[in-house]
């Protein structure tokens, strides 16, 4: 594909991985919008993306420029009905629900942009392509948290998924500097397979009092080279995400993905890790 692109993007949630995607378009120079209705979070939003493009320029990551646009140059809007028609993506980053997701993407698909993908980490491409019109224009395209640290995307082809959109995803993604996996659009891809496993069996092992959660984090770090534990990672990724992910795949794959009583526990308590403060470690909050 030799077209140029014309840098517009929106990314539907302003969440963590929301903010992370914006982050990473807008500091490789696109116009970027955010769809978030809660101002409260929109706030939150914005105060991530100062703090982070400020890091970014002080360990000479970023340019002035590139530290602007990622602080000033990404507009909030309150509906995806306020979002400009005929973007070149949108990314929807909304929670693991099928039925939410199935009436954003709609309404996405009214906007008529060029791309649309899920960030999804576990849900059917396939099925989620169901809300859309054009079915050959919709695509998985996964990120990592923290997204400005992690350099790859995993793009998910549904079963209508033309070459056409998989062409424009890998461009899009690589125009931010990340690399691209192709996987097919089977339950939980290949990423989210592998990560939850290892998350779901380290928590096993908490619960059977194997080891301390700073231990067996501090074993896979040092022992296996993982840049981070996965009693930490889940943490920060959110249990209740993890929770909705493991039950999701224990019903299509197997009791193997089934959630542990610990990680059942912590979110019915309201644990949720990072964002409530407290999870399988304890979180200072800053406000």
């Amino acid at each position: 594909m030799n077209q140029r692109l014309s840098q517009n993007m929106a990314v539907i949630g302003g969440g963590t991985m929301g903010v992370g995607i914006a982050y990473v378009f807008a500091v490789a120079g696109w116009q970027v919008y955010v769809v978030e209705p809660d101002a409260q979070r929109a706030l939150h939003m914005k105060q991530v993306l100062q703090s982070a493009a400020e890091g970014g320029l002080k360990r000479g990551k970023l340019t002035p420029a590139q530290a602007e646009r990622a602080s000033e140059g990404v507009q909030r809007l309150a509906t995806v009905q306020d979002l400009p028609r005929f973007l070149d993506l949108v990314i929807e980053s909304i929670p693991e629900r099928l039925d939410l997701k199935t009436r954003v993407l709609a309404d996405v698909a009214d906007r008529q942009p060029r791309l649309i993908a899920s960030n999804t980490s576990a849900l059917s491409i396939s099925e989620l392509a169901k809300s859309v019109t054009d079915p050959g224009h919709f695509v998985g395209m996964h990120f990592f948290n923290p997204v400005w640290s992690l350099p790859m995307v995993e793009l998910i082809r549904g079963d209508q998924t033309s070459e056409e959109a998989l062409t424009m995803a890998r461009e899009f993604a690589q125009s931010t500097g990340k690399t691209t996996i192709t996987v097919r659009d089977v339950p939980g891809f290949a990423t989210s397979r592998l990560d939850l496993i290892a998350s779901l069996e380290a928590m096993r092992m908490l619960e059977d009092g194997v080891a301390s959660a700073e231990d067996i984090d501090h074993a896979l770090v040092t022992a296996y080279r993982h840049p981070m534990g996965p009693l930490r990672l889940s943490d920060i990724v959110g249990l209740d995400v993890r929770l909705d992910i493991a039950r999701h795949l224990s019903q299509a794959l197997g009791p193997r993905y089934a959630p542990p009583r610990i990680l059942e526990d912590l979110v019915a308590k309201g644990h949720l890790g990072q964002k409530s403060g407290q999870g399988f470690f304890a979180w200072p909050q800053s406000h």
